[in-house]
C-alpha cells in the first residue's frame, strides 16, 4: 500500500530555512545529510525535507492564466489562530477566504514558497473522518 512520506521543499538556505519552519510551523528535526534535512510535523505521518536549490524553484503550478494553485496544503483545526500566528511573526499571508464552508489561506516562506493552510468541513467527503472510514472500509473488504 501507498502513502505520501515526505514533501520536499527547495530552500536556498537550508539553516534559516530549519529555523524558521521549526518557529513557524512546529516541525521537529529528524536529521539532516549535505544539503538537506528532514523532519517531522506535530501531527500526522507525513515528513517535510528542506533541500537546497542554488535559486528559487517553483511550488506552485497555474490552473489559468490568473490563478496558481500550490502542490500541497497544510491542514489545521483552527484557521483564524493560524492565520493570526502568522501575522503576529510578520509572515506574509493572504487573507483567509471561503470556498464552499472550506475556509483557506496562503503564507510565504523565507524563499517565497506559497503554501495553502485549510480547515476541514464537517460533512465534506474530504474530510479527514470521512477519508478514514472509506480507507477502513476498503481495508475490510
Amino acid at each position: 500500500m501507498f502513502k505520501i512520506g515526505g514533501i520536499f521543499i527547495p530552500v536556498t538556505d537550508v539553516e534559516k530555512s530549519a529555523e524558521w519552519y521549526q518557529k513557524n510551523l512546529g516541525v521537529k528535526k529528524i536529521d539532516s545529510w549535505e544539503d538537506g534535512a528532514g523532519f517531522y510535523l506535530p501531527t500526522g505521518s507525513t515528513q517535510l525535507a528542506l533541500v537546497k536549490v542554488e535559486s528559487h524553484q517553483p511550488t506552485e503550478f497555474n490552473v489559468n492564466s490568473n490563478q496558481k494553485n500550490s502542490y500541497y496544503n497544510f491542514v489545521v483545526d483552527h484557521i483564524e489562530a493560524a492565520h493570526q500566528h502568522f501575522k503576529n511573526n510578520g509572515i506574509v499571508t493572504t487573507e483567509i477566504d471561503n470556498f464552499g464552508g472550506m475556509k483557506f489561506f496562503d503564507f510565504f516562506d523565507l524563499d517565497g514558497n506559497p503554501f495553502s493552510v485549510v480547515n476541514e468541513v464537517d460533512g465534506s467527503p474530504f474530510h479527514s473522518d470521512n477519508v478514514r472510514k472509506m480507507q477502513e472500509s476498503d481495508f475490510n473488504s
